[in-house]
């Protein structure tokens, strides 16, 4: 007889929570239109409405590069906790 090794349902854990809302934070900020659809106040001649859509492409970066990184972590921790070699 073959064991089927036992599937346990996904953590929601903290660090996972954080990691969500850094992924989700630029939907919701390009999704809703109204907060940004306006032409002031201009930066440097540009209008608020392009600027804010530039900034959100770095701000974007910046957090996914972040959710990254806390999603290796939290999956080296399991490791360990696990018992498992964290590389």
């Amino acid at each position: 007889m073959s064991e089927t090794p036992e599937v346990r349902p996904p953590v929601v854990t903290p660090l996972r929570v954080v990691i969500g809302i850094c992924l989700v934070a630029p939907f919701v900020a390009m999704l809703w239109v109204g907060s940004y659809a306006k032409t002031d106040p201009a930066f440097i001649g540009i209008p608020f409405f392009y600027w804010y859509q530039m900034a959100w492409v770095l701000i974007s970066t910046a957090l996914t590069m972040l959710a990254y990184k806390l999603w290796q972590h939290d999956q080296r921790t399991r490791r360990a906790a696990q018992g498992g070699a964290a590389k």
